[in-house]
């Protein structure tokens, strides 16, 4: 079949999905601008209008998977709540977003090309910071360096495990409540 779209039909975000799922199943050394244009057929000139290279393209992926991610953090931070229930819902958010976009996850926390780790490596530390001052500041100072970092683990590990099983979010909800629950009883009491 021949390329059909046109550089005005596709869009970044189209462009950063197929190249999402290409990396996370072929790994980003061994796919190639040609390959993302095939996954969404079309020419490979109408990839390089919106992006100057596969690398671009990651970096902006990540970026963005990042900004979705702390946006979840901002909006449970906004809402009218009591701080444990703030730090309740910080988890839990985390553990959604984490286990409904699978792929986003694994590119932005499990990525092991060490061509590619290089783009990663602000996007994750400015969203760990966010992350690790929100804690802080619920926690009214009293959490430390470490226990944040060990609550941070604890979520990825729950995220990771369950990542592995192909379970989505709704089928481990109540369990990631009471984790959630477990890890704030653990800062707060």
């Amino acid at each position: 079949m021949a390329p059909r779209k046109a550089e005005s039909e596709l869009t970044r975000e189209m462009i950063m999905d197929a190249a999402r799922n290409l990396f996370v199943h072929q790994g980003f050394q061994h796919v190639s601008m040609r390959q993302i244009a095939k996954e969404l057929n079309c020419s490979h000139g109408a990839i390089y209008y919106h992006f100057k290279n596969k690398a671009e393209i990651f970096y902006k992926m990540v970026e963005h998977d990042f900004r979705q991610l702390d946006a979840i953090l901002i909006e449970i931070l906004e809402r009218k709540l009591p701080s444990r229930e703030k730090l309740v819902s910080i988890f839990l958010g985390f553990i959604e977003f984490g286990l409904n976009h699978q792929n986003q996850y694994e590119i932005m926390f499990l990525i092991k090309d060490e061509e590619v780790k290089s783009y990663v490596n602000e996007a994750p530390n400015t969203s760990y910071e966010r992350f690790a001052h929100a804690i802080f500041t619920l926690c009214e100072g009293k959490a430390t360096i470490r226990q944040i970092w060990t609550v941070f683990l604890s979520l990825h590990g729950f995220i990771t495990h369950y990542c592995r099983s192909g379970q989505s979010f709704v089928d481990v909800k109540e369990l990631a409540k009471i984790h959630a629950n477990f890890l704030v009883k653990g800062l707060l009491d």
